[in-house]
This record gives structure tokens, C-alpha cells and sequence, in this order.
């Protein structure tokens, strides 16, 4: 008998083995813990509350300190109306066909508003990891910036949604990989290469923002293009709510592309892309082979008429108003509980904690009435292991120091007072 072909990984860009070899242990422990696998009790009346989200599973009571609605709008009525009235207007749910031959208005109407509210082209997604991995390959291949074929840069912290795109843009161009915002990396290879794309979060899922002035100087002295995953501070962060890239960032031209969630802060569902620079006829060329975004996924109608209510709300002064509220809840939290993000409008915290104690840290904080998320090996470096703590604008100055002094008890570190101040 002929022996067979056995296969050895190169592992050049994504290691399975390792990381489920790894990570499954602590997500096993998780769920045995209590602390991964959650249903909410829907039949209790608290899964939703004035005072923040509640869920009781199996009759234990616990506040979510673990949602990225920051600004609690996708409990909004005016948001929840929008989704309804969407649907009263089309008429259908889903329009299941690739929009580049037949779409309803819906889409349009939502890509507007948005355009209007960034001052930008908006191209819509079902996900922001859909729109990723559209574009990631057409950047690659140079179809989406200057024709040249750059090399891409991903960042060590880039989420898994970038990441897990290395391989496919390594099968058109080179691909390398660069320590956390090591600009003095990127500015090398853009001396010694054509063309540069550098990828990764504008706001990091682990809390912190990219240094979107320091890029720029790069992207004006040699044409980097950044490719920016912005979704924890849309909504959260600067006026109208456009985020920490399109704030703070000089260059908002063909250099800079910017993809945000509408799942997190917005409320509502979907991604949206936004470009500036852009010809009419590279916008077709994402909508035609951006892979998944012209399959017949896209949002349905419910969640454009969602978006388009929670777009009207970011052009009122109640968006202010909530983005007020998340800011001095943070402020509360950073007056109690240290961590790297302290002093921050960023509205995750993680708290330090050890591979070996993080999961029992995490069930004690969760038998107190409060769950906040483990993060361990793969989603951080094994070592640096932590309990992230998302905040909102709807959560109680009680509910932020009740959990605050939970933390404090399984090993978090508290607060160190300004020299004067006393300590709270």
C-alpha cells in the first residue's frame, strides 16, 4: 500500500494547535466557572432595566459590566421605533440579493445618513469583520489605494477580525508582522519599500487608542496607508460621535481607511466603511469583489431603520448628554480602581490579574452581583491575563462602586490619590 502524505504546517501566519491547545483551557475553565456560556433569563423581566442591564440565569442576579453598548442605545425606544418603522415602510426583512444588481432604498438611505454624519463615503456591511475581509485583499493587491502592491504591516494587537486576514493577503503581497504601534517598525519598512499599508484598531478591544498623530506624520512623509479598525470609540468618543480616527487624525484622504462596528456604542447592527478620496469607480470595485460584502448578507431592513434613528440621535445634543454620562462613570471607576487605562475617555478597563487566578477572581466578582469578562491566552499575551470591565452611561454611581469594591477584594489595585486629595 502506498503510504500517504502526511502534512506539516508552516505556521508562517496563524497557529490553531497552539492556540486552541492553549486557550480552550481557560475557556473550559471559564464555562465550568460560570463564567462563559451564559443564557439570560428572558422570562424574569430584568434582562433590560433603567438602571443598566440585568440578567438572571438559573435565579442569580448579576449586573453586566461586560456589553459594549456604551451608551445603552440599542435600548433606546427611538432606535427600537426605527427598526419598526423600517419594516412597516419595506415591507421585508430581507432583500436576498447581491446589491450590485438589485437593492431596495433602505441601504442607500442608511449609507447616506452615515456619509452626512461623517462627512465621508459610507459603504454598509454586515459586520465589521465582513468589511475586513473584503478590503484587506484588495489592499493587497493594490486595487484599493495607489496601484502599487504594499507591504502590509498587521500590528501584534490587531483584533482576530484583521489577523486571521494575513494569509489571504500574503497570497497577493508580503506580509510582516510589527510590535504594538512600533512606529520607528513601520517607518523603516516605509524606507525601505514602495508602498506600506499598516493594519490595526484605532480603539483596542483591551482598552488604549493608536497614535493616529504620529501615523499621520508617516502617511504624509511617505504615503502609508492605514487601515484602521475604530469600532470601541464610535459613538463613545468626539462630536457626533465619529470616533477617535476621524477626531484626531490630519489625513483623511485615500491613506486613511477607517471600518467601525454599528454593534457596540451606535446600538444598532452591521459595520459601516468609511473612505474619503475614494472614485466613484473604486467604490464599485469593493462592492463587486469585496467578497462577502456583495453577497445577499447584508443588513436587513430592521437594522437600517435602526441606524438611521440612531444616526439621527448622534446630531442631538442627548448624544452629548449620554457620551457626558459614560465619561463620568469612568472617572469614578479610574477614582477607585488603577489600571493602564486610568485617566482615559477609553471606556474599557482591564484589570491585572495572573493565568492562574484570573478565572477565581472573576467567579468571586460574579457571586458579588457583577460580571465583567476573563481574558486570557490567545485574546492577551499568556502572562498578562485581566478581567475587562466595559463601562456605560447607564450604570448607577452604586453599581460602579459596588463592583469597584469587589475588584479592590480579589486583587485589583485601588486607586492612588492625588497628593491633597482624599482618598473616597
Amino acid at each position: 500500500m502506498t503510504e500517504r502524505i502526511s502534512i506539516t504546517p508552516t505556521h508562517r501566519y496563524r497557529n490553531n494547535d497552539k492556540l486552541i491547545g492553549i486557550g480552550n483551557e481557560f475557556w473550559d475553565m471559564s464555562e465550568r466557572n460560570g463564567l462563559a456560556g451564559l443564557v439570560a433569563d428572558l422570562d424574569s423581566g430584568v434582562l433590560r432595566t433603567t438602571a443598566g442591564h440585568e440578567f438572571v440565569p438559573d435565579g442569580h442576579e448579576f449586573i453586566n459590566f461586560s456589553c459594549c453598548s456604551y451608551l445603552d442605545l440599542d435600548s433606546h425606544p427611538k432606535v427600537i421605533e426605527g427598526g419598526l418603522d423600517a419594516m412597516r415602510r419595506y415591507g421585508v426583512l430581507d432583500h436576498c440579493i447581491a446589491r450590485s444588481r438589485v437593492q431596495i432604498p433602505a441601504m442607500l438611505e442608511l449609507e447616506d445618513s452615515l456619509g452626512e454624519l461623517f462627512g465621508a463615503h459610507v459603504v454598509c456591511s454586515i459586520a465589521a469583520s465582513t468589511a475586513t475581509f473584503g478590503l484587506l485583499p484588495l489592499i493587497a493587491s493594490g486595487h484599493l489605494g495607489n496601484g502599487t502592491r504594499p507591504l502590509m504591516v498587521f500590528d501584534k494587537n490587531a483584533h482576530i477580525s484583521m489577523s486571521n486576514l494575513k494569509p489571504v493577503c500574503a497570497d497577493e503581497t508580503e506580509v510582516v508582522t510589527s510590535p504594538h504601534h512600533d512606529l520607528d517598525f513601520i517607518e523603516d519598512a516605509c524606507r525601505k519599500y514602495a508602498r506600506v499599508a499598516y493594519v490595526c484598531d484605532g480603539s483596542d478591544s483591551l482598552g488604549g487608542y493608536a497614535p493616529v498623530k504620529e501615523l499621520a506624520e508617516l502617511q504624509d512623509k511617505y504615503g502609508l496607508l492605514v487601515y484602521y479598525d475604530d469600532s470601541h470609540s464610535l459613538s463613545a468618543y468626539g462630536e457626533r460621535g465619529v470616533g477617535y480616527v476621524r477626531t484626531h487624525s490630519p489625513v483623511l484622504d485615500e491613506r486613511t481607511i477607517v471600518v467601525v462596528t454599528l454593534n457596540k456604542a451606535f446600538g444598532t447592527s452591521g459595520a459601516a466603511i468609511v473612505l474619503d478620496g475614494y472614485e466613484k469607480e473604486t467604490l464599485r470595485v469593493i462592492e463587486r469583489f469585496g467578497g462577502a460584502l456583495n453577497y445577499s448578507q447584508l443588513l436587513n431592513t430592521a437594522a437600517v431603520g435602526a441606524g438611521l434613528a440612531s444616526a439621527e440621535i448622534h446630531r442631538t445634543p442627548e448624544l452629548t448628554t449620554l457620551q457626558d454620562r459614560l465619561y463620568r462613570n469612568i472617572e469614578l471607576f479610574d477614582s477607585l480602581v488603577h489600571t493602564e487605562q486610568t485617566g482615559s475617555t477609553y471606556p474599557i478597563r482591564l484589570v491585572p490579574m495572573s493565568d492562574e487566578t484570573v478565572i477565581e477572581a472573576g467567579r468571586r466578582v460574579f457571586e458579588a452581583g457583577f460580571y465583567v469578562s476573563p481574558v486570557f491566552f490567545p485574546i492577551v499575551a499568556r502572562g498578562t491575563a485581566g478581567l475587562r470591565v466595559m463601562m456605560r452611561a447607564g450604570q448607577t454611581e452604586e453599581q460602579v462602586r459596588g463592583l469597584c469594591a469587589v475588584l479592590t477584594e480579589v486583587g485589583a489595585s485601588p486607586a492612588i490619590p492625588a497628593p491633597g486629595e482624599a482618598a473616597r
